[in-house]
């Protein structure tokens, strides 16, 4: 009785994991920025199998690596539920409805390509997904200043905007600096602190033996 009913719970999580992915991949027009919502979408708001924290990191991690985004991202969200094999049904449910698109409609993107109909769906499509991308980048924000503090939070947007569009580096060297100062930013934090902390100490001290 025990063994059928881990057989269906896992059946449940190989359908929400494929059903979930295939979305991405039909839904995601425009190819990795445009899916990077819709994924978050069913990890962390549906299905809720990474936070939002997890989440970010991992798209951190997945920008600095070749290859297409979303299905690096599918790859990982398949092997945190259900291993390898999860990992294989999830990249293969992302990417199929697109192949299998492309390879009916080969013989006709000659004549959409110049369509008035199919231009005008395009430009409708783009608002939307900009949407999509200024909202999850606003709440991003907002957790990057609620963990980092406000002047701080600001002080490195800034610098990834002079990085990326001013000095134009490669996105991927830019993640990984940031990275590289995450991985030991409460450390200097807490040194700096500790440092203030005992300057003021020595304040009170010399000011107390003067009197």
């Amino acid at each position: 009785m025990k063994l059928v009913h881990m057989e269906k719970e896992h059946e449940r999580h190989y359908a929400a994991l494929s059903w979930a992915m295939f979305k991405t991949g039909v839904l995601g027009y425009g190819g990795g920025p445009s899916v990077i919502p819709l994924i978050r979408y069913e990890a962390v708001t549906r299905y809720r199998w990474l936070g939002d924290d997890e989440f970010a990191e991992i798209l951190a991690l997945a920008n600095a690596l070749p290859g297409p985004i979303a299905t690096k991202m599918a790859a990982y969200l398949g092997y945190r539920k259900q291993g390898t094999l999860g990992a294989v049904v999830a990249v293969l449910a992302h990417i199929m409805p697109s192949a299998i698109a492309m390879v009916a409609l080969l013989s006709a993107v000659n004549y959409l390509r110049d369509n008035p109909i199919i231009q005008g769906m395009i430009a409708a499509v783009i608002p939307v997904i900009a949407v999509m991308l200024g909202v999850m980048a606003y709440e991003f924000a907002q957790r990057a200043v609620k963990g980092l503090g406000k002047y701080a939070g600001f002080g490195f947007f800034l610098i990834a905007f002079l990085l990326l569009q001013v000095i134009d580096i490669q996105d991927a060297v830019a993640i990984a600096l940031f990275l590289g100062y995450g991985a030991v930013h409460f450390k200097l934090l807490a040194w700096w602190k500790q440092r203030k902390t005992k300057g003021k100490g020595e304040r009170v001290n010399e000011t107390g033996g003067g009197e």
